[in-house]
């Protein structure tokens, strides 16, 4: 979908003719979900060999603790600028722009897409003021933000981690990583409009380029600047990863850059809501969600050297199957959207459902196998080189701690979408969504205050295990929260069923985890063959169990809900 139209005559579509994702059917959105599948597998096996690399070449020391407290700027940029705060505002933002009839220019060259004669969008097109009105400001506000970050990073390595061995390669990491900032609120707003827009491909590719390029620095230049290689990868690769969205945004989306200077566009005549009172509830979520980190950093600076580096591998690893369940509901959220701006609440509530349950299921599964072996996957991915197998002990316990958290990850990830999906909403949902804007971040407060106060008391004693516990009661009483929230915003999912059916989940996964710990353990010492076994094992165990559940109902559920997802709405002027 581009923003250009042919104007109305023969060529055009008739009123109330299906938008290109409709025509496109179940297909559509399955094509959508395919790709956004394989470009996350393809980044989560580029970033499993990034850590891979890491652990090989430094270890869990000293070094690599300093590092990782540089680490947290991209991992904070990240969930803030392309997971979280910022496509949670722009893809409603967009969409409501798309659904707002623009004004058609005059039949000139579009600079997007050679000689051929195309509707010049004005400025008085919807989506192009949206982009004019905000993508120059935030472009000021990205840079100031980076060269702030720039100056004031000693101060930042005092305050977050003031107990580290080397707190000047801190410095120096951090001032390395400070583009990320620029990168990835760039390629962030690239990638929401390119989802509003269906354009799944080049979104979905962000996080490919970005590891790629962190891979392949570091291999080319750690034997001359170290650990500030990895920090050195981040910055090419966030500037990569502008090119990538940016140049698939301005052809399918908005050309961003014209041959003469238009009128001053005006953010009101796009029919989105993007003022302070819309965005700030978004970014204290995404920044509280985002606050555990910091958590972990600080206290962890306080524990043995290795420390924070045993937490980042364990998270890493258990982490990787959470990013495939937290996609299911990302490629659903335009549907989501529009069901709720069309104001039916049943289909939204269905769609969200449904996710949950789909994203539960694949999320314990994973969880029954980390748990149960935690050990032989540390095992075979890290202990190597410069990890040893103190260090395998140590990141499998704490692996297995973190794993009891996923089921909440994914829920908070799951549950937030609809929050902010709300916002498109009409009618007496938008009035209610409006009310209770504060609602996640409230609920992502909540959980971190829990997991300060829970971390001060289990760190002293309990070291990277307390930490990683502090971190699951968090994380979980922020997704019961977000979930118990949305029936009074507008959205009427029934908690009681979604409880019932993620009980009778959660006993089959305790069934696949002694399924898999006995065949692991029956496996011998030869780690590949444990975790052969041993995943068979789970996912036999699970099948067997979940039978009772009703999944399967679930799926075919699903299944037909996106066949009539796709069905065009109600006649209605035809849009580009």
């Amino acid at each position: 979908m581009t923003l250009s139209a042919q104007p109305p005559g023969p060529s055009a579509p008739p009123a109330g003719a299906p938008s290109d994702s409709a025509r496109r059917g179940p297909r559509g959105l399955a094509r959508a979900f395919g790709v956004t599948a394989a470009f996350s597998a393809v980044s989560s096996l580029l970033g499993l060999a990034r850590d891979l690399l890491l652990a090989r070449l430094f270890g869990a020391g000293a070094g690599s603790d300093a590092f990782l407290v540089a680490w947290t700027v991209p991992e904070t940029a990240a969930p803030l600028l392309v997971d979280g705060a910022q496509p949670l505002a722009l893809i409603p933002a967009f969409s409501a722009a798309l659904a707002v009839e623009p004004v058609r220019g005059p039949q000139i060259p579009h600079p997007a897409r050679g000689p051929r004669p195309r509707t010049l969008v004005s400025s008085r097109d919807p989506v192009f003021a949206l982009v004019r009105a905000t993508l120059p400001h935030l472009t000021l506000l990205l840079m100031a933000a980076t060269a702030a970050l720039e100056l004031g990073a000693p101060a930042l390595v005092a305050a977050m981690a003031p107990g580290l061995t080397d707190p000047s390669l801190a410095v120096s990491c951090i001032r390395l990583t400070s583009i990320a900032l620029l990168g990835f609120g760039l390629a962030g707003y690239f990638a929401a409009g390119l989802r509003a827009h269906q354009r799944f491909t080049a979104a979905a590719a962000l996080y490919t380029v970005y590891n790629i390029a962190i891979v392949a620095v570091t291999i080319v230049a750690h034997d001359i600047w170290g650990i500030r290689a990895v920090a050195a990868g981040v910055s090419v690769g966030s500037l990569l990863v502008i090119g990538t969205t940016g140049l698939a945004f301005h052809r399918h989306c908005c050309p961003l850059l014209r041959g003469r200077r238009s009128r001053r566009a005006r953010l009101g005549a796009t029919g989105a809501d993007l003022g302070v009172r819309t965005l700030l509830p978004v970014m204290v979520f995404s920044l509280g969600r985002q606050g555990q980190v910091y958590i972990e950093r600080f206290f962890g600076s306080r524990l043995p050297a290795g420390t924070i580096s045993h937490l980042n591998y364990a998270e890493k690893i258990a982490q990787t199957p959470m990013a495939v369940a937290v996609m299911i509901s990302s490629v659903t959220v335009p549907v989501l959207t529009r069901a709720l701006a069309q104001g039916d609440t049943a289909r939204a509530r269905d769609r969200v459902e449904q996710d949950l349950t789909l994203a539960s299921a694949m999320t314990l599964l994973a969880m029954a196998f980390l748990i149960a072996c935690a050990p032989q996957v540390v095992t075979l991915l890290f202990q190597r080189g410069s990890f040893s197998s103190a260090d395998t002990a140590a990141t499998s316990t704490v692996l297995r701690v973190y794993s009891l958290g996923l089921l909440g990850q994914v829920l908070v990830g799951a549950a937030a979408r609809p929050h902010f999906a709300l916002r498109a909403s009409g009618g007496r949902a938008r009035s209610a969504a409006r009310q209770g804007a504060w609602t996640p971040a409230r609920a992502a407060g909540i959980g971190l205050v829990v997991t300060l106060g829970v971390s001060a008391l289990t760190a002293p004693r309990f070291g990277a295990e307390g930490l990683a516990a502090a971190n699951v009661v968090g994380v979980t009483l922020t997704a019961v929260l977000l979930l118990t929230g949305l029936p009074p915003r507008g959205l009427p999912i029934r908690i009681t069923r979604i409880g019932a059916q993620l009980g009778r989940l959660c006993a089959a996964t305790l069934c696949s985890a002694a399924a898999a710990y006995a065949a692991a353990r029956a496996a011998g010492p030869e780690p590949m063959t444990a975790l052969l076994l041993g995943g068979t094992a789970a996912v036999a165990g699970f099948a067997v169990a979940s039978l009772p559940t009703g999944l399967r109902d679930c799926l075919r559920h699903r299944e037909r809900h996106d066949r009539d997802a796709c069905e065009p709405p109600a006649p209605t002027p035809y849009r580009s």
